[in-house]
């Protein structure tokens, strides 16, 4: 059985080198390590001749195995075959789990060296590979590597379903799920499935309570690191991400790539239940869950559940009355920060939201899209009792109630209940005598904005 023993430096000076000495003889492609082109090799061919010990499974390539302090290449027929040597340690722990490396900073434990390294990395902030292009550093080889390939544009991967194409074949596997709906990533606590190993990695942090990463500025904790450097950009107001198109700058990659869907008009997302398409995914998730009912965020206060995580917070906030946003033209305090935005607006008189079939601006986005719906025709929300379809959700619950008879608001003063907050609000009043509604010609105050629009007439005599 031929070896070769190479000690760790020596083995670390292969992977380094650039040079590449071996040949395929089907694809003329050069490879670094004997190992490589064989694979490759092995992988035209489609030839499996090779078995695994310990899971008794067979494989199409020739073996590497890793041994403590000395790394040694094995060629020979009862062993899978891996590209380097890292990898067995990653198969011989699926039958092991051996933790043996612990990091010095947070006691974190792994199976791998490498992955403990690469790890501690994230604690001393070295970033050991440069991008040769443009200087950016990176924690890990294969993500300098993989950022490297943005630079030289070359997308050799291609998407059988759209023909989208990808400078790396892991991009384009992750996106062909886009269309298959394939989730292979199971998180162990509560069985969430993931399209990408990240995702499922991420959420499963949630659930363990870990928060390593700390904000330097207000000390805010996270669990995950490119939330807290996510978090640290209100404080810096650091937008590094610019749209190619029109220059505009985002603190987040993903704002970024949705906006510039704007200029291509490309909507990737399609709705599973109507066909609706759209530019961001979870944007079409939240559109699906008005098909299926389902709401994922529940208050921890209450138990009333919400099918937006927004909703949701903006909710519990309500428990605990902190209200950290200030308008500040008023002083009027909000506990949710787009709230104080959409507020202020009243005084500011923008509109940033406009219309494109007829050019008509609005003070949210919400208001905008109800008003598109005009345009369209869409009505997606649909009475469970007759049928009947709407433009707008809270109206297809106001309607609802109809036949339920539900009347969930309560006046405060006299107990009287209403279908609708509107309605509440506008009884309430007449205990309060609270008139908002001025005329701007005479000054005469009104209980209702029909009130007052019909006084107004008056003047336009």
């Amino acid at each position: 059985m031929p070896t070769i023993t190479l000690t760790g430096l020596e083995t670390c000076e292969l992977w380094e080198s650039e040079e590449k000495l071996y040949q395929c003889n089907e694809h003329g492609r050069t490879c670094s390590r004997f190992q490589s082109s064989q694979q490759d090799a092995r992988t035209k061919t489609g030839e499996q001749a090779y078995e695994c010990h310990q899971c008794e499974k067979f494989y199409s390539y020739l073996s590497v195995r890793t041994q403590l302090r000395e790394m040694t290449f094995v060629y020979e027929e009862n062993l899978k075959s891996f590209s380097t040597p890292s990898d067995v340690k990653i198969h011989e722990g699926r039958h092991t789990w051996n933790k043996h490396y612990v990091c010095k900073h947070c006691g974190k434990a792994f199976s791998r060296k490498f992955h403990c390294k690469l790890h501690e990395r994230l604690h001393t902030g070295e970033k050991p590979y440069v991008c040769k292009h443009c200087g950016k550093a990176f924690i890990a080889h294969r993500d300098c590597k993989r950022h490297e390939s943005i630079h030289t544009q070359e997308k050799p991967y291609v998407c059988k379903q759209c023909g989208k194409a990808f400078s790396i074949s892991r991009y384009c596997k992750i996106h062909e799920r886009v269309h298959s709906g394939e989730k292979p990533y199971i998180c162990k606590q509560c069985g969430k499935a993931f399209s990408r190993q990240l995702s499922c990695k991420l959420h499963e942090k949630l659930h363990s309570g870990e928060k390593h990463y700390v904000c330097k500025q207000c000390g805010k904790a996270f669990s995950i690191q490119s939330y807290c450097k996510r978090h640290e950009r209100i404080h810096t107001g650091h937008k590094p991400y610019v749209c190619k198109q029109c220059g505009k700058a985002f603190s987040r990659q993903d704002d970024c790539k949705a906006h510039e869907r704007i200029h291509t008009g490309e909507k990737p997302f399609v709705c599973k239940q109507c066909g609706k398409a759209f530019t961001v995914h979870r944007v079409c998730k939240r559109h699906e869950r008005i098909h299926t009912g389902e709401k994922p965020y529940v208050c921890k206060q209450c138990g009333k559940a919400f099918s937006t995580q927004s909703s949701c917070k903006a909710h519990e906030s309500l428990h605990t009355l902190e209200k950290p946003y200030i308008c500040k033209q008023c002083g009027k305090a909000f506990s949710i920060q787009s709230y104080c935005k959409r507020h202020e607006r009243i005084h500011t008189g923008e509109k940033p939201y406009v219309c494109k079939q007829c050019g008509k601006s609005f003070t949210t986005q919400y208001n905008c899209k109800t008003h598109d719906r005009i345009h369209t025709g869409e009505k997606p929300y649909v009475c469970k009792q007759c049928g009947k379809a709407f433009t707008v959700q809270i109206y297809c619950k106001r309607h609802e109630r109809v036949h339920t008879g539900e009347k969930p608001y309560v006046c405060k003063h006299c107990g009287k209940a209403f279908t609708t907050q509107f309605s509440c609000k506008s009884h309430e009043r007449l205990h309060t005598e609270e008139k908002p509604y001025v005329c701007k010609k005479c000054g005469k105050a009104f209980l209702t904005s029909v009130d007052c629009q019909k006084h107004k007439r008056i003047h336009a005599i």
